[in-house]
């Protein structure tokens, strides 16, 4: 099974919530991991645990830091929400009810879905909202 596919929907809150909030010097604070996805310090902790766990994050001093692989578990995730966007918006459904629709069913799809909805898209290089989608992993991409 892909390491995406292993986390939970709040999982993966937590592991975006570090990733926007971490900075080359600095890593994210329990606090303000649990602020950013509304929830108390324990709480963040629950999610935070199962990732350090698999390797995407490493905590050093009570602060959290996504690893290599949490980086790249995280832009594979960005790719599967937005092709799954992209998919919405091309089916007809307003830009603004495509996340919605993408998180219904972004961390079931697995990368070789993923990789053939892009290609029945014509490679999409951004989703509805103008966000960069990262290239396929497959031969053929030309977008």
């Amino acid at each position: 099974m892909e390491a995406l596919q292993q986390l939970t929907r709040r999982q993966v809150d937590a592991l975006r919530a570090v990733g926007a909030r971490e900075t080359p010097e600095q890593g994210v604070s329990l606090k303000a991991t649990a602020t950013a996805l509304g929830v108390r310090a324990p709480s963040a902790l629950t999610h935070l645990t199962p990732l350090e766990a698999l390797g995407l994050i490493a905590r050093h001093r009570g602060k959290s830091r996504l690893t290599a692989r949490g980086r790249s578990t995280l832009t594979e995730y960005q790719r599967h929400h937005r092709v799954a966007e992209s998919l919405f918006g091309s089916l007809g459904l307003a830009p603004d009810k495509t996340c919605a629709a993408a998180r219904e069913i972004d961390l079931a799809l697995s990368h070789r879905t993923v990789e053939e909805l892009c290609r029945a898209q014509r490679h999409p290089v951004e989703c509805p909202h103008g966000e960069p989608i990262a290239p396929c992993h497959t031969p053929g991409r030309t977008g």
